[in-house]
């Protein structure tokens, strides 16, 4: 799932990084690209603490959900990838029924992806699942 992420930078300071979508989520680096790798981490400990707790993973807004809050206003922004796979710990062997074409273009895309096909069905289920959730 990709998740937006707002990057500030004060004279003297890190990178701060804030996840509007993850209230209570933020992370820092000395430079752009370790303040944006520090956030995956963040967001994936952030994540595995609502699971743990019984609680959902939220879902990702778009950038321009967050565009009018003053709280973010002239900061960098950025989407980070964040495996949601991570974040489970058992895997189950299940039997499913697809029609050939369907199953030709998961293939197809897995392997321009360089994944899995069930690496890449698991990550459409979540990534729809969090668009659609109620």
């Amino acid at each position: 799932m990709r998740y937006p992420i707002v990057i500030h930078k004060d004279n003297n300071s890190d990178y701060g990084v804030t996840v509007p979508d993850l209230p209570g989520c933020f992370s820092a680096g000395a430079t752009m690209e370790a303040a944006m790798g520090s956030a995956v981490e963040a967001i994936e400990c952030h994540l595995e603490g609502l699971l743990l707790d019984g609680g959902d993973i939220p879902a990702a807004r778009t950038v321009e959900a967050h565009l009018k809050n003053p709280d973010f206003a002239g900061g960098i922004w950025a989407l980070v990838n964040v495996d949601l796979l991570k974040l489970a710990t058992k895997t189950r062997r299940i039997k499913i029924t697809l029609p050939e074409r369907v199953l030709t273009l998961v293939d197809e895309q897995a392997e321009c992806e360089g994944d899995t096909r069930s690496n890449l069905l698991a990550r459409a289920v979540m990534e729809y699942i969090g668009r659609h959730k109620p």
